[in-house]
């Protein structure tokens, strides 16, 4: 019983706190696999319900993992503005420079997916199902998380400028009251020729829009004081922002959520593609005809957080190179 008490308070604390939050890092997965090339799309179209359900896992780890928190960020207002364009591509180099404890400190996202990136093209060469199906969830979470602007900064909820839960209500609630009206009609999956640099293109492209949603917020705080907040109906003892302060700082921000979620679903289809890609195009049809146990997906979780543990127990191997390349 208390086991599944701390399940269910889990849950909650990741819905409310991190991520995209739930509907929308799903959505971003399931979106993906349309992009995907014919073979490709038959393959993840056959598991959409298990990589679009587990999108939420890495969240779901949060507070049961060491570490696991810093792998959905880089705050990079904590490097010096001359250093923020050039940090180390190579997780290495990058210890060498700034060490291992410094790196967490401000967050590893983008060495952090690169490296599950690899492990991506090992399962794909390797065939293994249940390893690319939860490989390619955990993956598209992170690559998602890079495109949330406030996950490229020290001030990731605002709490430095007395914006308290701008984290949850930008990344959240807008795509939860707007989500239905975007267009998520992008173009097909591209083959990366350096993935490493396309997610530092990922962060950099987040950092610039910081400003902005801080900005606007604040504007809009000053100018609506009392329209911004309302109960929450759903638990009266606590408040939300209300739908129209929502609404003129979603039509404030021009499109941005949405521009952000697009730009995340193209990215999280270009990787699959591209780890498949450099796994040598392996046949995947004979594997859609499986069906997955529950069985099968807990071992494939417990493999892939024993390869988490080995991988960040010896820091300075955890950008390897895939086994397998083309």
């Amino acid at each position: 019983m208390k086991k599944l008490l701390l399940i269910i308070s889990l849950n909650l604390l990741v819905q409310t706190c991190f991520g995209w939050g739930f509907y929308a890092h799903k959505l971003i997965n399931r979106k993906a696999i349309n992009l995907l090339p014919a073979e490709l799309q038959m393959f993840y179209t056959s598991y959409s319900d298990v990589v679009s359900e587990r999108a939420v896992n890495p969240d779901k780890r949060r507070n049961l993992i060491k570490n696991e928190g810093p792998r959905h960020y880089i705050d990079l207002d904590r490097y010096a503005p001359s250093k923020r364009c050039c940090l180390p591509r190579n997780w290495k180099d990058a210890v060498l420079l700034y060490s291992t404890d410094s790196l967490y400190n401000n967050g590893v996202v983008p060495w952090h997916t690169i490296s599950v990136y690899n492990q991506l093209v090992n399962a794909f060469a390797k065939r293994n199902k249940e390893q690319i199906l939860k490989i390619s969830a955990d993956i598209g979470h992170y690559i998602s998380d890079a495109h949330v602007p406030l996950h490229s900064t020290e001030n990731y909820d605002g709490q430095l400028t007395n914006q308290k839960g701008i984290h949850s209500f930008w990344e959240s609630r807008l795509p939860e009251l707007f989500g239905n009206n975007y267009n998520f009609i992008v173009g097909k999956a591209v083959y990366l020729e350096n993935p490493s640099e396309q997610m530092w293109a990922i962060v950099q492209a987040s950092f610039i829009a910081v400003d902005s949603v801080l900005s606007f917020e604040k504007e809009l705080t000053i100018a609506m004081p009392d329209k911004k907040y309302e109960p929450n109906p759903k638990n009266p003892s606590k408040t939300q922002v209300t739908e129209e302060f929502s609404k003129a700082y979603h039509d404030k921000l021009n499109g941005q959520v949405e521009r952000r979620m697009r730009a995340s679903i193209q990215e999280v289809a270009n990787f699959w593609y591209s780890a498949w890609v450099d796994a040598g195009q392996p046949k995947l049809d004979m594997l859609r005809s499986e069906t997955l146990t529950p069985e099968q997906l807990e071992a494939a979780e417990t493999e892939y957080q024993d390869w988490l543990l080995r991988t960040y127990a010896q820091e300075a191997d955890s950008c390897m190179k895939p086994i397998f390349k083309k």
